[in-house]
């Protein structure tokens, strides 16, 4: 027998000895016996700008970066770091942008400092809930323009969670009318902290882990932050007694997952599709979790805490749409991104609303019947 044979044979019949012994061991084992050579592992950092392992959004990086691990065999292990821990929240944007982490997890419209344009990326108000704008970004042109923002950071965002439609907020005196948000001070991010603005408002943008303390001290008279399931998380219902609906500044928060490009560009082939796959997992999973926590979370808020549970006036909620359509309007001849940007959005808006009229919101009118 040639040496040639010979060696095929005898790796032959190494291979068949393992796999028999395959029979008689554990599944671990018998993985351990025929797995490839090890291979080195990539360490990878995630900033967000939630507080650590905070329920939906903090614990939603954390699932991701364990679905990476397993999906990439152990090759590519994140280390997920909460607000403060490694950078404040808000610096999120600068610490991917110049590779202190490889990734982070937060909200686009909190770098409207950095691109004004961003914020068409997390919640439009009066614009897309949550399928609306998975749809926009994925079939409708949406990714693209969002990455053209992005690329002079040397970022790559993507789609990494939905809160779905928000509340209104929790506040400290009833809105009767629109007199009564002149001199609000509300935490309020965004576009919507600009429409409260117009409005005699005055708009604060802190971290979700201070919002307790301002509401509860009287730093601010109002706030908004997700929704029942994490506003009981966060004891909101101690510091404010009234709690209205709807959310008509965040229908449908998108969250993201933002790279450094260079990172991302650097990894095999393979494991850029990994991350690529999770994220797109996780942006799903949130919006699955959050539909169903805040069901139970908001029977306690009320049944529980006795806290009051309102509607916004409609000639309130009319004045807030008219604003918000001028804010955006406005923000769209801010330069040539948020002129396509607004235009894609609005094309799109119109579309997806005259379908939804006759499905969604069609669907739910009859099931209130």
């Amino acid at each position: 027998m040639k040496r040639r044979d010979f060696m095929t044979a005898a790796s032959l019949g190494a291979v068949g000895v393992a796999v028999a012994g395959c029979s008689q061991q554990s599944e671990k084992e018998c993985t351990q016996v025929v797995k490839p050579e090890e291979k080195s592992t990539i360490h990878w950092k995630m900033v967000t700008t939630w507080p650590k392992n905070f329920p939906g959004l903090g614990t939603a990086p954390e699932r991701f970066a364990k679905n990476v691990k397993i999906m990439s065999n152990g090759r590519l292990e994140i280390k997920v770091y909460g607000a403060g821990e490694l950078v404040p929240a808000l610096e999120v944007f600068d610490a991917v942008s110049n590779g202190t982490a490889e990734m982070g997890h937060g909200a686009a419209y909190y770098w409207k400092g950095k691109a004004e344009a961003a914020q068409f990326f997390a919640a439009v108000p009066f614009g897309f809930n949550a399928q609306e704008m998975n749809s926009w970004l994925h079939y409708g042109g949406g990714q693209e323009l969002w990455d053209e923002v992005y690329a002079p950071f040397n970022l790559k965002p993507f789609a990494g969670g939905n809160t779905g439609v928000q509340m209104a907020g929790w506040f400290n005196k009833k809105i009767e009318s629109t007199a009564d948000l002149k001199g609000l001070k509300m935490r309020i991010p965004g576009l919507g902290g600009e429409v409260l603005k117009r409005l005699g408002g005055v708009p604060v943008n802190i971290p979700g882990g201070e919002l307790f303390t301002a509401l509860q001290t009287g730093a601010i008279d109002a706030t908004e932050w997700v929704g029942p399931y994490n506003d009981l998380a966060f004891g909101l219902y101690k510091a404010a007694k009234y709690y209205y609906y709807p959310g008509w500044h965040e229908p449908g928060t998108t969250l993201e997952v933002i790279l450094n490009k260079k990172a991302l560009e650097a990894l095999p082939a393979d494991l850029q599709e990994i991350v690529k796959q999770a994220v797109r997992a996780s942006n799903q999973d949130m919006l699955d979790e959050y539909t169903a926590r805040n069901n139970s979370a908001l029977e306690q808020l009320v049944s529980k805490y006795n806290v009051t549970l309102l509607r916004l006036p409609d000639d309130v909620l009319k004045k807030l749409k008219e604003t918000s359509e001028v804010v955006v309007s406005e923000i769209a001849e801010a330069n040539d991104y948020t002129k396509r940007i607004y235009t894609s959005f609005t094309q799109f808006a119109k579309q997806v609303k005259d379908y939804h009229k006759i499905s969604e919101q069609a669907y739910y009118e009859t099931r209130a019947l």
